[in-house]
C-alpha cells in the first residue's frame, strides 16, 4: 500500500474509532452518491442531475449509516455479539425480515416522493407494481452479504462493507427506477 493510501486509511481508521456514527454516515453517503454518479450515467443520462445526486447524498449520510450503524449494535447487543452459525442465522433472517422490507420500502418512497418529485398515486402504483420483485431479488441477494457481515466482518466495518455491496445494490436500484420512469414515457 501507497504511503498516501496508507496515510488516508490510518486517519479513517482514527475517524471510525472516535467518531463511528459519523464516519459511517459520511462514508454511507459517499458511495450513495458515487453510486447514483455511475447510474446516472449508465442510464444514459448526458449531464449529472446535481439535485438527485444531493438527494441520494443525503439519504446515505442522514438515513443508511445511522439505521445500519445502530441495527448492527442492537443485533450485537441482542444476540451478545456471538459469531456462531446458528447465531449468524438468526442475525440474518431478523435481519432479512425487518430491515430489507423496511429499507427497501423507503428507498421506494424517498425515491419516488422526494427525488422523482411525483404524485402519491403515482409512487403508490409504482410500489404496487415494482417492490414485490425488487424484495424477492434482495431476499436472494442480501442474505449472502449478511451472512459475510455478521460472521467475518468486524462490528466496526459492519457498516462499511454493507455501504460497499450497497453501491452495487443501489446502481440496481437506480437504474431500475430509470427503466420503469423510461418505459412510462
Amino acid at each position: 500500500m501507497s504511503s498516501v493510501a496508507k496515510k488516508g486509511w490510518n486517519l479513517y481508521m482514527i475517524q471510525l474509532q472516535h467518531h463511528p456514527l459519523r464516519t459511517k454516515a459520511i462514508t454511507a453517503g459517499v458511495l450513495s452518491g458515487i453510486s447514483d454518479s455511475v447510474a446516472q450515467k449508465m442510464s444514459g443520462i448526458q449531464r449529472l442531475q446535481l439535485r438527485r445526486l444531493v438527494l441520494k447524498v443525503l439519504f446515505g449520510v442522514a438515513y443508511l449509516g445511522p439505521f445500519g450503524h445502530f441495527l448492527h449494535k442492537l443485533l450485537d447487543s441482542i444476540f451478545k455479539g456471538k459469531r456462531d452459525s446458528k447465531t449468524v442465522a438468526k442475525k440474518v433472517l431478523l435481519e432479512q425480515l425487518t430491515s430489507s422490507p423496511w429499507n427497501n420500502m423507503l428507498f421506494f418512497l424517498y425515491y419516488g416522493l422526494i427525488v422523482e418529485k411525483r404524485s402519491w398515486p403515482q409512487v403508490k402504483s409504482k410500489i404496487a407494481k415494482e417492490y414485490p420483485s425488487v424484495q424477492m431479488t434482495s431476499w436472494m441477494f442480501w442474505p449472502i452479504v449478511g451472512w459475510i457481515n455478521h460472521r467475518y466482518m468486524p462490528l466496526q466495518f459492519r457498516v462499511i462493507f454493507h455501504s460497499l455491496v450497497a453501491f452495487c445494490w443501489g446502481l440496481f436500484l437506480n437504474l431500475r427506477a430509470r427503466s420503469m420512469t423510461l418505459i412510462k414515457q
